[in-house]
């Protein structure tokens, strides 16, 4: 009877205590479960919010969900710090344990992480896009590809150039294309004796009647310099960039053609040479 008196003095001993937990921790755990579910709603709700706004201001697609998950994902793991300690999880020690990680991690991928900010901020501010042409870091070519570590282009020689975005971002960029229209920069020079009216004339000419040349803003032809053998003219049109090699090529083969026409002189480099008996 002894055994049986203690069994049963242990079993409502343990019902007590576990009613006494009960009552202590049950509201606890009911709170706890209300802000989890209340919090992954709050931050699904933030998620798509991230989302539209960025398809709004036309945030670079690639870096819609990239961004999106990863707001919702760190806000997800303080939500998850904050449940547990509602219910009495030590969680300083986590927490030190996971900033620790994150220095160590940060201190080692530093490169990574400049190019990776790089790229984010390229996508956020625009200031080019795939199509466009530009010359950043010494290099010219158009962009082929904006990804979230770097930047690939392609150059005049059709070659891939591959630019980290940390870089670019923190270095000059020259975009080409952001205007709509380029001036292409070309000079040719005439004989000294030749009438620099009337060459101009017929280089305004060309100028004009060029299909991929625009009037607006005006092309330009005027005297660049006064060289050893040559009067150089300065001949500037402007062009979508899509033709600046077909203008840059065609215009320089239709000056030619049309100084040869008219008659005027495209001289050689030389020197007069005076003789002297003495």
């Amino acid at each position: 009877m002894n055994e049986i008196d203690n069994a049963v003095q242990q079993m409502q001993a343990l019902t007590l205590k576990a009613y006494e937990l009960g009552l202590e921790y049950a509201p606890k755990l009911v709170l706890t479960i209300i802000t989890l579910m209340v919090g992954l709603w709050v931050i699904g709700g933030i998620g798509r919010l991230m989302k539209l706004s960025m398809e709004k201001s036309k945030v670079e697609p690639t870096l819609i969900p990239f961004m999106t998950g990863l707001v919702t994902w760190v806000l997800k793991v303080l939500l998850f710090i904050s449940v547990a300690s509602m219910i009495g999880i030590a969680t300083t020690s986590f927490v030190a344990v996971l900033g620790a990680a994150g220095l160590a991690i940060g201190l080692a991928l530093q490169g990574s992480l400049a190019n990776f900010a790089g790229g984010v901020l390229i996508m956020f501010f625009k200031p080019y896009k795939v199509g466009d042409l530009i010359e950043s870091q010494g290099h010219l070519g158009v962009v082929k590809e904006v990804q979230i570590f770097n930047t690939i282009l392609t150059s005049p020689h059709m070659k891939q150039i591959i630019i980290p975005n940390g870089a670019t971002s923190n270095g000059s960029i020259i975009n080409y294309s952001v205007e709509g229209k380029i001036r292409v920069d070309l000079s040719v020079g005439i004989a000294y004796d030749e009438d620099i009216s009337k060459a101009k004339a017929v280089l305004m000419d060309v100028l004009t009647k060029h299909e991929k040349v625009m009037q607006e803003p005006a092309p330009f032809v005027g005297v660049l310099e006064l060289a050893d053998s040559s009067v150089n003219l300065a001949v500037r049109p402007h062009c979508h960039p899509d033709y600046y090699w077909d203008v840059f090529f065609e215009v320089n083969e239709s000056m030619k053609m049309a100084l040869d026409a008219n008659n005027i002189t495209i001289p050689f480099p030389q020197r007069d040479v005076h003789m002297s008996n003495a």
